[in-house]
């Protein structure tokens, strides 16, 4: 039997009368592997919303979401009530250089009043008494220093400061207690004495407790584990997986309670007449069933049964009997631990058995040294494979070939029994072979644990609402937002009125796009479509009649950066030769073509074909344009090429364009909005508000370009410390202030400059500015709408934050897209409260009580973003509730509107030639 379970001296030859007994015993590997995947299965069920209320192990949540990460510090109490004592704790972090932790404790004998007592009012008094005690010998009676509560007994939690009791463990019976809130009561008895306060943060439990001790020293630490008068094991669980709590993002300690493993009857294949009658005698029948095959508590007691029932037939102490032998609790876990000792295990033997008066010879002293070696050795083979469901549980959690990962351990029988823990970590290593398992001895049982689980919590709090108090500068109430739409109305007013026009912030420019298309439009077009690091070259055929359609065909051109930033003569050449590329590429070179120009940029227009720049946005810089008509510097460089002719009809903004395109489909399409890298709008004005131009009939398309607003200042009390660093460091330090708070090319940059100070506060990456942290645009438009969708897994952010070379733990992950989520509904609030103003004032322009518009919408945040629009819409229909406003996404961009656009151009030329 060299390999397996056993050691060889239990050999079944040696021991024929005891392995009779003790057959059923012995585990095999494939038993342990059995119960294993029980237990694993049991695991399942008690995390399971359905299978919880009558899973036997019951996975309590504990609220502990992380381990200690070194930043801890501060002066707690801990109190550690569960086993034969009640220690107090006054612990003491410092995490200067040397991770410091000062602890001074008093033990008390655990009060009669709360094993035995009756009613839930006493129970608690003694611990009062014994808490006041040791504030008054510590002179911190005025302190109100945060309290940790080690509770050792199976508690339901619903926050990280209560703890329902469900059943008394271990002895204890106190009556009246079962079933309340063990915080509640000893808040009430501290109340009732009235001469000092106590602030209790946390309950947990001596499992947890010992995790978190441990981790304090070893942050792979994830299990806790105690193998002492009673049993009980705790690990970092996926709250994805924890039905029980709201929420999937980041980890939760579970206490897995799995002393009541057995309870429903699973492990009686393996549980012996001893186990039988061990429970009979217990004060609670049924219950625990797999701790008392396991724990110090029962482990004396089983070996005791034994050596009776072999005693009787004669097998041992030439059938003698003695009271001794005979009374419960005469033989203790101590003694198996002495008589299993390698040296003097024998000897000790024969004293303790002298003891119990049965003149033992030496063979009986052998004998019960190999009972005492099966009986443990079985508790510790079922825990190995209790802790190896779980090890394989993070395992699979983690999907890694390999875990490391660390367990503390504490409790009496583990820490004194002389080769308890040896084999429990052979039996391990070849159960989960897959696990690399370091376990770290709790040097100071579970009170430090108290109080790193109370720093945390404290820490964890006080985090919190820093945070809040931060973010909360980017929430916008319905108050807030109503005063924005009415100062984008004001500004709106100063931009079309003819005395505040020049000094105006919002532009307000007429396109001389005078209708939208009647369907009548007819013909082949070019567009151009220059906006961003991309240049469009299109081919658009319109036909009219019945069966009216759109044929479009297009060509990217890439601009480098070198030419955005150059000379206008070279850019302009450069959208020639691609022009002329396309000409070819299609095969119509040769006639003189119509053509419409898409150009993005704030212009003056004089007239359709004719578009002054009045500056250079989103990154473009080429000297020489600003003040100059574009068409002009596009007719110039056709003639340079001398190549081919074309009819520049109309030059158009990319938000005229996209609403024209939309209207196309969808008469009541009167407003265009982009919301891209970029951000504007432009709707259908009456001629006689636009006091720029002669005339007073019809309509005309206002380019808003209302980027600009907030330029003057008037947006600057919602204006956070990061809109101003965005604003501060972009190439355009003070314009387009409300394109900043709105569009794609700015929000990862709020993102950012917000996650860098949190960075610095310790809030997030453990308080490390990484390179790509520090580098400006890394969070692009796509990243901020992957990291918010609600279909990611915590685990995918973390992936795209690891992309951006972010290292994050779940923690960090949560708090990026809290960060996200902020940054981009205050954006689509500003921006619904933008067009508000906009619709409202059309419903005012026409004298109606109601209006029925649509918009029509382009741009990579309202398409991509998984809740922009969403809020966006929300904030229109709250802000202007008189107006039925829809949204249509423009599925061609905007160069299908130049070409329509030019066709209504030609028309009304051809018409009034």
């Amino acid at each position: 039997m060299g390999e397996g379970p056993w050691p060889h001296f239990l050999s079944f030859s040696s021991f024929p009368q005891i392995d009779k007994y003790l057959y059923a015993m012995r585990l095999s590997d494939e038993t342990l592997l059995d119960i294993m995947a029980r237990f694993k299965k049991e695991m399942k069920n008690g995390l399971s919303r359905d299978f919880n209320p009558t899973a036997i192990v019951k996975m309590l949540p504990t609220f502990v979401r992380s381990i200690p990460d070194g930043s801890e510090k501060g002066d707690f109490i801990a109190l550690d009530l569960g086993g034969s004592s009640f220690r107090i704790l006054r612990v003491q972090v410092n995490h200067e250089q040397n991770q410091n932790v000062l602890m001074e404790s008093e033990i008390y004998d655990t009060p009669e009043s709360i094993m035995h007592g009756s009613g839930s009012q006493v129970a608690f008094r003694s611990c009062r008494e014994c808490l006041g005690d040791f504030m008054e010998k510590k002179k911190i009676k005025d302190k109100k220093l945060p309290v940790g509560f080690t509770f050792s007994f199976p508690c339901r939690q619903s926050k990280i400061d209560e703890a329902i009791l469900i059943t008394w463990t271990k002895r204890f019976k106190a009556s009246g207690v079962e079933g309340t809130d063990v915080v509640k009561l000893l808040e009430k008895a501290i109340k009732k004495r009235g001469d000092y306060d106590a602030n209790i943060v946390a309950v947990v439990n001596d499992t947890v407790g010992t995790m978190m001790t441990c981790g304090y020293d070893d942050q792979q630490c994830e299990v806790g584990l105690i193998i002492g008068t009673g049993t009980n094991a705790c690990y970092m669980e996926e709250l994805r997986h924890i039905d029980l709590v709201e929420g999937d993002e980041g980890r939760m300690c579970i206490n897995t309670e799995w002393g009541a493993f057995g309870d429903d009857g699973a492990l009686e294949d393996i549980r012996t007449e001893f186990d039988r009658e061990i429970d009979r005698g217990s004060l609670n029948p049924g219950k625990q069933l797999f701790e008392k095959m396991v724990s110090g508590m029962y482990m004396g007691e089983l070996v005791r049964l034994i050596l009776v029932k072999m005693a009787k037939e004669g097998l041992l102490f030439e059938g003698r009997i003695t009271p001794e032998l005979l009374t419960r609790g005469k033989f203790n876990t101590s003694d198996v631990s002495a008589i299993e000792k390698n040296k003097e295990g024998l000897h000790n033997a024969k004293e303790i058995l002298t003891r119990l008066g049965v003149e033992p010879s030496d063979d009986d002293c052998i004998s019960v040294q190999h009972v005492c070696t099966i009986v443990s050795f079985r508790s510790a083979n079922l825990v190995a494979a209790t802790l190896g469901a779980i090890l394989n549980r993070l395992r699979d959690n983690k999907s890694t070939p390999r875990l490391r990962t660390t367990v503390g351990v504490d409790g009496s029988l583990y820490k004194t029994h002389p080769q308890y823990s040896r084999r429990f970590h052979k039996t391990l290593r070849r159960l989960v072979p897959d696990c690399d398992v370091r376990f770290l001895l709790s040097e100071s049982g579970s009170g430090k644990g108290a109080a790193m689980v109370t720093a945390v919590a404290y820490r964890l709090a006080e985090q919190h609402r820093q945070i809040q108090e931060t973010l909360a500068h980017f929430s916008l109430t319905k108050d807030m937002l109503l005063e924005v739409k009415r100062r984008m109305r004001a500004e709106m007013d100063l931009g079309l009125k003819k005395e505040t026009h020049d000094k105006a912030v919002v532009k307000m420019l007429p396109s001389f796009v005078r209708s939208t298309p009647d369907g009548t439009e007819h013909g082949d077009f070019l567009a151009l479509d220059l906006g961003g690091t991309n240049f469009r070259v299109l081919l658009v055929k319109i036909r009219s009649g019945k069966k009216r359609s759109v044929e479009m065909h297009n060509k990217i051109y890439a601009i480098p950066i070198e030419i955005m930033q150059g000379t206008g003569e070279e850019l302009f050449d450069h959208i020639v030769s691609c022009i002329s590329d396309f000409l070819d590429y299609m095969g119509i070179k040769g006639p003189r073509m119509p053509l419409g120009f898409t150009f993005s940029f704030p212009c003056k227009q004089t007239n359709l074909d004719v578009g002054i720049l009045i500056t250079w946005t989103k990154g473009f810089k080429a000297t020489d344009c600003v003040g100059h008509d574009v068409v002009t510097l596009l007719r110039d460089a056709i003639k340079r090429r001398e190549e081919f002719d074309l009819d520049v009809v109309a030059v158009v903004n990319d938000t005229v364009g996209t609403m024209m395109t939309c209207a196309y489909e969808e008469p009541t399409c009167e407003v265009g909005l982009i919301v891209g890298t970029g951000s504007n709008a432009c709707y259908m004005e009456e001629m006689k508000n636009v006091e720029m131009l002669e005339g007073t009939e019809g309509r005309m398309c206002i380019n808003m370009e209302w980027g600009a607003f907030g330029d003057n200042g008037c947006l600057d009390d919602i204006r956070t410390i990061y809109d101003k660093m965005v604003d501060e460091y972009s190439l355009n330090a003070g314009k387009q202030r409300y394109e900043k708070m709105i569009s794609g090319m700015y929000l990862g940059e709020i993102v950012r400059n917000i996650l860098i100070d949190f960075t610095k506060r310790g809030f997030l990456f453990r308080g490390q500015i990484s390179e790509p942290l520090k580098t400006r645009g890394i969070f692009q438009t796509k990243y901020l709408s992957q990291i918010e969708s609600d279909r990611l897994a915590l685990l995918q952010v973390r992936a795209i934050l690891q992309q951006l070379g972010l290292n994050s733990t779940c923690d960090d992950s949560i708090l990026v897209k809290t960060v996200c989520g902020v940054v981009s509904k205050r954006a689509a609030q500003l921006c619904g409260a933008g067009m508000a103003a906009v619709v409202d004032k059309i419903r005012e322009n026409r004298g109606l009580d109601h209006l029925n518009v649509t918009v029509g919408v382009d741009g990579t945040l309202y398409k991509l973003h998984p809740h922009f629009s969403r809020i966006m819409h929300q904030t229109v229909k709250e802000l202007s509730p008189k107006c039925n406003v829809s949204f249509l996404l423009s599925e061609d961009g905007s160069g299908k509107g130049a070409a329509l656009i030019t066709a209504v151009g030609v028309r009304l030329r051809e018409g009034s030639s």
